[in-house]
């Protein structure tokens, strides 16, 4: 699927970096806030659609490893432009055991840096780039991966 080098992330969040505060509905319509999940490790990662191949094999890898994954302390959140109601066929279907955000009016994936110019098939156009932040107790950015791996990404996170 199209250039794999991809762009470079309009991001100007480093690690070390305060993680952005934000507020959006999760799958179930429920509003949910980065401050519901001080004191724990946050995994937010970013892609760009439900039940497209690469994403959701990226959700179900985190799925299945959703146990190691709290284990070590970790909460998970998803967050695409898709709808609530979009979301919520997508964990149903994946039986996806963490919370999605949906974002279609990119509020939290502007505060992140994470939409900017992707290529296809030699044609250019404006997207969600799929980025990972790992985020401590104390709200700081402990990691960020870029273009993360679908099918090993829980290990990448880990790692």
């Amino acid at each position: 699927m199209g250039d794999q080098r991809g762009p470079k992330i309009m991001s100007t969040l480093k690690q070390g970096s305060k993680a952005p505060a934000f507020k959006g509905k999760d799958q179930n319509g429920k509003l949910i806030s980065l401050a519901d999940f001080k004191g724990k490790k946050v995994v937010l990662y970013f892609y760009p659609q439900d039940d497209t191949p690469t994403c959701t094999t990226q959700a179900c890898n985190l799925r299945d490893n959703y146990g190691l994954l709290k284990n070590k302390g970790y909460e998970v959140i998803g967050v695409s432009p898709d709808e609530v109601a979009k979301h919520k066929k997508f964990e149903n279907k994946h039986e996806l055991p963490f919370t999605l955000i949906a974002d279609p009016e990119l509020k939290v994936i502007e505060k992140y840096g994470v939409w900017g110019e992707k290529s296809m098939y030699g044609k250019k156009y404006m997207g969600l780039i799929r980025t990972t932040f790992v985020i401590d107790e104390k709200g700081v950015i402990e990691r960020i991966i870029e273009k993360p791996k679908a099918k090993v990404h829980a290990e990448e996170i880990i790692g």
